[in-house]
């Protein structure tokens, strides 16, 4: 026996479900065909935005200033240790001005892929400063003079060269570069000269390597 007290179905839900169907069906006649609905359109949570959210979720503000000092500062420290670190690997992105570009980067290769007499002149003028002194004997002093002029002339000859392999790579490999060739010269020797430990960026190429 049917039920006098059966509850009849709710108007209201029945107008939602068809207003949602309606404005659904116009969306998708709106589209073009081929479109491709985007993962946030699905309802699907891609891992990075999952991430981000997490990062949201479990970072509170901080309690007071003292607090959110801290806090910059330990950003900060981390920001600098990524450029640093971007800086020795030669990332684009985190190079100074004066090392940015391609051209610099293949003076740099030029440089670092040959023994360059310039690492070994501060050595040498240690040793040159401390046997020319008047303490010392003539034939010490004089010893020290030629060990200098031998030094000086090995770094001149050297540059020159360096100088001349960046300028015939540069106009083989960059015909339309628009960087003057004296700075890349500068830039260069100035690299010739400095042990390679200490070289920034960091050294790609291993002595010997074709570049």
């Amino acid at each position: 026996m049917p039920s006098l007290f059966r509850r009849k179905p709710d108007l209201a839900e029945e107008e939602e479900e068809v207003v949602e169907t309606s404005a659904d069906e116009e969306t998708e006649a709106a589209r073009p065909k081929g479109y491709t609905p985007s993962k946030k359109e699905l309802g699907v949570e891609t891992p990075k935005r999952a991430s981000s959210n997490r990062r949201r979720a479990v970072e509170p503000a901080p309690a007071n200033r003292r607090e959110a000092y801290k806090k910059m500062r330990e950003k900060q420290r981390a920001e600098r240790a990524e450029a640093s670190a971007g800086m020795r690997a030669g990332d684009e992105r985190y190079l100074l001005a004066r090392d940015r570009g391609p051209e610099r980067l293949l003076a740099r290769n030029v440089v670092d892929s040959r023994r360059t007499v310039g690492t070994w002149f501060f050595g040498g003028a240690l040793v040159v400063l401390i046997g020319s002194s008047g303490a010392m004997p003539p034939a010490i002093r004089l010893v020290s003079n030629l060990l200098w002029a031998a030094l000086a002339l090995g770094v001149i000859v050297d540059s020159v060269l360096i100088s001349r392999k960046v300028k015939r790579l540069v106009r083989e490999r960059f015909p339309k570069s628009t960087q003057r060739m004296g700075s890349l010269y500068l830039y260069a020797i100035t690299r010739s000269i400095t042990f390679r430990r200490m070289r920034m960026p960091k050294p790609k190429v291993q002595i010997g390597d074709a570049v």
